[in-house]
This record gives structure tokens, sequence and C-alpha cells, in this order.
């Protein structure tokens, strides 16, 4: 399935690339190829470093200055909201909605992403296999226009004045961009942006200090048999939930080809044909691949107890809500505009069987969730708010 979603990732690619330029995407320069980072992470040793754009690099400067503008209200048409309206820190940068609403009250499609640890994926968002780094990707909440988030297409002039106004940014984009002489641009806040996203890493939970650190305190015994449900084949989570952040999308210096792959888990099936909702349909919208249909990208499962709703859409409200998803083999929904069961979505992956629990199980597999949240990440200074008064 991996392979799969590679072979979809050059179609999408060769055909596609018209559209990423449309989008805006095109005004973000080349950076040239992904090499493995020299920034100072802070990793514990057995921890792989992330992939960064050569042209790119991540430094101390850009990150200070990212994080002063990840916070700031000024990147957003009516200086309403930032980029951390919709990824809050104590949320593992989530914000806790089912979807968000822009600088119009308009809602996004989908859920709002953990930006923990998404350095280590060659894919950003839920669908899109044409967003391949951060740089890309600010541009989608900064001057999309479908939905509207902060509100800048055709209004980037107007928010670089702004920053330009701010007596602290001359310095700091001086100090982060010195080849280009501390220009205030587009390029340049993307890029500390992005410097600034790649530097939220997350090795600090539970269950790290237990599987790769050794400590059999670390965790309980309801952790350990937990862990031995979630890598069962009976209930099959692993094929998609593996590796350093739980998912089977990872790239870092260790695995510099990366993988990436987007599932269909029986959500919905609107026509007893496979459909999902006319707005929200996985990467299709994208290849326009039948059987693309409902496939999403698997997220990460870092900090998870902390960053529900669950799904793309925002649609399961409560841990238990995703096991009794997966247990049933996919959602039956029984009235309203998305009735249909999913459990008999032909397009449905094959991981996605169905299983059975006690409550003992059940609660021994929501302990090995929790057991996954670094607490030090979610109040960690480095990636604060600035601008808040002590």
């Amino acid at each position: 399935m991996i392979r799969r979603a590679f072979v979809i990732g050059s179609i999408v690619v060769a055909l596609g690339l018209a559209g990423l330029q449309a989008s805006g995407a095109s005004r973000v320069e080349a950076l040239g190829d992904w090499v493995e980072s020299r920034f100072d992470f802070r990793l514990p040793a057995w921890a792989p470093k992330p992939l960064e754009p050569k042209g790119n690099p991540t430094t101390e400067a850009k990150v200070e200055l990212g994080r002063y503008l990840f916070y700031d209200t000024r990147l957003s048409r009516d200086g309403s909201r930032s980029c951390a309206s919709c990824h809050e820190q104590a949320r593992a940068f989530t914000d806790g909605r089912t979807t968000s609403p822009g600088v119009t009250g308009e809602r996004t499609k989908r859920n709002s992403m953990s930006l923990v640890n998404s350095a280590y994926f060659p894919v950003m968002t839920w669908s899109n296999p044409l967003l391949h780094s951060f740089e890309q990707q600010a541009l989608v909440p900064l001057t999309g226009t479908e939905p509207v988030e902060l509100g800048l297409s055709g209004r980037e002039d107007e928010m670089i004045a702004r920053l330009k106004t701010e007596p602290i940014y001359p310095a700091l984009f001086r100090k982060a961009f010195p080849r280009e002489k501390g220009e205030i641009s587009l390029a340049t806040v993307t890029r500390a942006l992005a410097a600034f996203q790649r530097s939220i890493v997350s090795f600090r939970s539970p269950y790290d200090h237990y599987r790769y650190e050794g400590d059999v305190d670390a965790v309980s015994d309801s952790v350990l048999r937990g862990e031995a449900l979630f890598f069962s084949e009976k209930l099959e989570c692993h094929h998609c939930h593996n590796g350093l952040n739980l998912s089977d999308s990872e790239r870092h210096a260790r695995n510099k080809l990366g993988a990436f792959a987007f599932h269909n888990t029986g959500l919905y099936n609107l026509d007893g044909k496979g459909a999902y909702p006319a707005d929200n349909q996985g990467i299709r919208e994208i290849t326009g691949r039948a059987e693309d249909m409902g496939r999403f990208r698997t997220p990460s499962l870092r900090n998870v107890a902390v960053t529900g709703p669950y799904f793309h859409d925002g649609s399961a409200a409560t841990l238990d809500d995703v096991i009794d998803h997966y247990a049933a083999g996919g959602r039956t929904i029984k009235e309203g505009p998305n009735k249909g069961e999913g459990r008999l979505n032909p397009l449905k992956s094959s991981f996605v069987p169905g299983f059975s629990l006690s409550e003992k199980e059940r609660e021994d597999l929501k302990a090995f969730l929790r057991a996954q949240t670094d607490e030090e990440v979610l109040r960690d200074p480095r990636f604060s708010n600035p601008w808040s008064k002590p």
C-alpha cells in the first residue's frame, strides 16, 4: 500500500503541478534538495534528525523569528487570527474544534492536524500529495481562498507593511536572513514559519522512555497490555500506525527516501458504492481517480489523547468513538445526508476488518494511547507565545 502511495504521488506531481502553482505556492522559490538538518533539535540519541530543504536550513535565528510570526495576528487580514489560533501548544498544536473558522467565519473542511513532529512527514495536510514542505504549506492558510483562513490573498503587501511597523522585526529578519539583508517578504515570512514549525519535535512520552530507552518503570502493566493489542493482528492498528510517529508516512535522516500513504477507513458510504461527502473526498479531489475516494493520510498518534476531535473532519469526539469505529469495521450513520454503512464501503482498507474488545482490553488500549503524550512539549517555552506577558 505504501508503494502504491508513491506511485500516486508521482502521478499527482506530474499532472497536478499547475494546480499547486495556481494556489500561490510557486511564489516561494525553489528550495533545492532535501538534506539532513544540522540544527540542534535537542533530540535523544536514538531519534533521527529531520530532513529539510537545502535552500532553507533551520537556524536559531529563523526559529526565533518564526515563533514570533506564528503567534502574530498581523498575519491575518483583520488582525483577529494567527497560526496559533488553529494550533494551540497545550493541545499539541491542534485546536480542539471539529473544523476551524477563518477570518470570514468560513470553516475549514478538515480538522486541524497536530504540528508536533510534522518535520518527519514527507507530505503535509490530510490529503494533498503535492505539499511536501512547510514552506509550501504556509501559503495555504495565508493566501488560500477555498476556504479563506487568514485571508491574505491579494493582500500580501498589506501584511508585509504591517510587519514592517513592528519595532522588533527589522533586527529579527536581519539576523535570520543576512543574505537577503533582512528583507521582510512573503518568501522570508514563510521560510521563518517553516523553520519554527520544523523545530517542534517530541520524543519524551512515557512510551518513548520505555520503548526506546529501556525504562521499564515508565509505563504501567495496562500500557503494556494495550501495546500488545495495538500491535496484534486482531486489531490491525500497526499496519497504518507504525514507526517513529505511529504513522506509515515518514521521512528522516535514516529513511531519506521516505514513504507516504493514504487510506479509506470506512467513515462514510453515502451511495453504497463508497461515496464520501462531496466536499471532502480525500486525495480523489487531486488525482481524479475513483479508487482514491475517501483516502486520507495516516495521522500521527503522538499526543493523541490531547488532539481530539479525531479523523479528517473531526467527526469522532473521543478516543472511545475512534475505537468504536474501528471495532465496527467502519461507521454506520443511520440518518441524515451522510446516511450509510461505512463497514460495507467497497473502497475501504483491508486493515479495517473490525474486532471485539472486552472493557478491560478497551481500557488497556486507551492507556497505551495516553502513554504517547509528551507533557513537556505541551508547555516547552521554546514553542510558546513570545508576545505573552510573563
